[in-house]
């Protein structure tokens, strides 16, 4: 089952989006517009208008499926919702014991291009849960922590995600979805490119990695993680 992640911010500097996501290297599925826009590279990059009642910079999960039956059949046990979404037909509603919520539809693509992808992270304790949703929907395991605080799955048809324990959050957060991006290659460079856009990019090393981090409209904290070399602590799945 081909399968695409996409990434939707919600934000009300939808503009200020469009250049950050040309600056890391993503190019508009179709024109952008202030209510909604996509950017492909690894997997997809929506931009959403603000509606009442989220924050800026908040994030939604959602699956690109090549066949929106097929992925119910695959959910079956789990509590899931099939509904209608105005622009956007038949939709899944996927409902963690967490209370996490991921969307399903049909539309997959190949976005499988350039080195940034989008990595939504979905934070909730039971890991285990969320990586059963995800391989049903098509994912692939790839990286996870020892300790079984983490895990990444990559798509077939761009993009990956991450599953952190709760942990992971800052205190008073608890489950749900973080804004993230996973790059290969030089970071000095999508620094630069970032800059020249006038964002304040800058690269971080630790002790997992090398990032790039900048404030994004209003103030959000944004995180572009380098591909893991150093797999202490880490092993490859399959």
């Amino acid at each position: 089952m081909t399968t695409t992640v996409e990434q939707i911010v919600y934000t009300a500097h939808p503009a200020r989006w469009h250049e950050i996501a040309e600056a890391l290297g993503l190019a508009p599925f179709l024109p952008p517009t202030d209510d909604w826009a996509e950017f492909d590279g690894c997997g997809v990059l929506a931009v959403h208008a603000l509606p009442d009642g989220r924050e800026e910079g908040a994030v939604d999960l959602h699956v690109l499926v090549g066949d929106l039956d097929v992925a119910e059949r695959a959910l079956q046990g789990r509590e899931v919702t099939r509904t209608e979404l105005e622009g956007v037909g038949e939709i899944l509603l996927v409902r963690a014991g967490s209370g996490v919520v991921l969307s399903v539809s049909g539309g997959a693509r190949d976005a499988d291009r350039g080195t940034v992808a989008v990595q939504p992270i979905w934070f909730q304790d039971d890991v285990a849960e969320a990586r059963g949703v995800l391989e049903a929907l098509g994912l692939r395991a790839d990286i996870a922590a020892d300790g079984g605080g983490w895990i990444e799955l990559q798509a077939d048809g761009g993009g990956s995600v991450g599953v952190h324990s709760t942990s992971g959050r800052a205190e008073g957060e608890a489950a749900g979805f973080g804004l993230s991006f996973l790059a290969a290659g030089d970071l000095e460079a999508l620094a630069l490119r970032l800059r020249a856009v006038g964002v304040d990019a800058h690269v971080v090393d630790e002790a997992y990695g090398r990032s790039v981090r900048f404030a994004g409209p209003g103030g959000v904290d944004v995180c572009v993680n380098g591909v893991q070399d150093d797999l202490y602590g880490y092993h490859r799945e399959g």
